[in-house]
């Protein structure tokens, strides 16, 4: 018999609700799990152990009583950059080492509403500033698929988490590709939500402009079914819009269709296949390609020309969003404090020198430069005027096709420490996915096989969807179609 942690939500919820399995006996499972591997793979920063229990106990309660819920009694991790009351959050920054959460994030708070177990908070790149979670202050993840790799960034901690079944799902975040990248290094699916479609009240900012909250989960029906859940307008985020997503039933009725995808048009986009792609990723993701044509797709090249232009337009404007929001961190208000300062002045530099990392400081300074009196025009305004263009041009291809399909990465994942001393090769590791955040539109990351890395082992790969804004529901059901 399979192991109760590792399940699907789907094949849970059956369970759950014939009383086969108890809330309580997941929820032990993939404690164990956790305390089993994850000191190998350091995908937790906090473990809940007792609360879960007890979360755990009143779902059965729930259970009991009749009440049913599609994550009623399911347990999960949440990223450690979402506020959860009570509970120890700290982006994985020293500057935020003792920070307890004062209130839940929207999310949060929806997850608990729906009866799901919160079982503790993911490791990320610090503050999620990066793409292998290697910039965490507390350590790397490593991926599950071989311990010598890295499990990407920033969300590696919740997608090595699920991949490594100890958990049915979990929350992260993505801001320029970091809920699909490490998605696709783990071999797992990651929903980067449209921008907007999600709340993002109780997430500490890292790039207002791109931030998202969305799922990792096992498969596209739990991935999506967590997003129906977190989505929707929230009045403590402004930038949320009214937009309701169709009923999980009715994404995933058995369709007798033949061809279900007949009339729809896939754009494969001519900049995500340059003559120095990888061959053996280019063949995987065309083979996705003749997948969804012998489902009624028509697949037709398109043109993205500013996808050149996508990884330096996001690291101006995020290291310039970065500056703003890191700002608060300051030792009074918030965060690590250096009393033995003499004045205040030195206070702020002995606090944020002590508090934050590497690259968070890299980021830091190079937003302040980017904003700063003789620049701004120069850098920060022009990086602006061509993100409009990178809009443009998806807002272009839309009209000619009704979703993309590209890889999610170049590669598979590389090894922990190859790309530590080299920022501008950590950076273009967003190349594939910078373009969808940049234009807040909903991109997914699904299973796509195994792929040779450079030791000649086998390493996961993913494909990417890119739907048009608030499209989520059309995306998903072609994502179905792929796993």
């Amino acid at each position: 018999m399979m192991n109760l942690n590792e399940l699907t939500i789907k094949e849970a919820r059956v369970l759950l609700d014939e009383g086969k399995i108890t809330s309580l006996e997941i929820t032990e499972a993939c404690l164990k799990q956790i305390e089993t591997l994850d000191k190998d793979i350091h995908a937790c920063l906090t473990v809940c152990a007792d609360s879960a229990r007890a979360e755990a106990r009143v779902a059965d309660k729930r259970l009991k009583a009749g009440e049913r819920g599609m994550l009623l009694g399911i347990p999960y991790l949440c990223k450690d950059i979402l506020m959860t009351k009570g509970i120890r959050t700290t982006a994985a920054s020293k500057i935020l080492e003792n920070y307890i959460a004062p209130y839940d994030a929207t999310v949060v708070m929806k997850l608990k509403g729906a009866g799901a177990v919160l079982l503790g908070k993911t490791n990320l790149d610090e503050f999620a500033h990066g793409a292998s979670t290697e910039n965490s202050a507390y350590g790397p993840t490593k991926n599950p698929y071989d311990l010598t790799r890295v499990a990407g960034g920033s969300s590696g901690g919740s997608a090595a988490a699920v991949a490594s079944h100890m958990c049915l799902f979990a929350l992260a975040s993505d801001t320029g590709g970091s809920i699909r990248q490490p998605a696709s290094f783990c071999g797992v699916v990651g929903i980067k939500p449209s921008y907007g479609k999600v709340s993002r009240f109780g997430l500490l900012s890292m790039t207002s402009s791109t931030d998202v909250v969305g799922p990792i989960a096992k498969t596209v029906f739990d991935a999506a079914l967590v997003l129906n859940v977190i989505a929707g307008k929230d009045e403590l985020d402004a930038t949320t819009a009214p937009v309701e997503m169709t009923k999980i039933e009715n994404k995933f009725a058995n369709n007798t269709d033949a061809q279900p995808l007949s009339g729809v048009k896939v754009g494969l986009p001519t900049e995500y296949f340059l003559e120095n792609l990888n061959p053996e990723v280019k063949d995987k993701i065309i083979a996705v390609a003749n997948k969804l044509k012998l489902a009624g797709a028509e697949i037709k090249s398109v043109s993205l020309p500013y996808t050149k232009y996508g990884i330096p337009v996001y690291y101006i404007i995020t290291p310039s969003e970065v500056s703003s929001n890191l700002a608060r961190f300051d030792g009074i208000g918030w965060g690590l404090k250096k009393e033995e300062a003499v004045n205040l002045q030195e206070f702020y530099k002995k606090s944020r020198g002590a508090g934050f990392g590497p690259e968070a400081k890299r980021r830091i300074m190079l937003g302040t430069y980017t904003l700063s009196a003789g620049y701004y025009d120069a850098y920060y305004k022009k990086a602006q005027t061509v993100r409009t263009l990178i809009i443009e041009d998806f807002n272009k291809a839309f009209k000619k096709v009704d979703i993309l399909l590209t890889p999610t990465s170049p590669h598979g994942a590389f090894k922990i420490g190859e790309q530590s001393n080299d920022p501008l090769a950590m950076y273009l590791e967003d190349i594939f996915v910078t373009g969808a955040s940049l234009s807040g539109l909903p991109a997914i990351s699904v299973p796509a096989g195994m792929i040779k890395v450079k030791d000649g082992n086998e390493m996961p790969l993913g494909a990417q969807l890119i739907a048009p804004r608030f499209q989520e529901d059309l995306m998903i059901q072609i994502a179905k179609l792929i796993v």
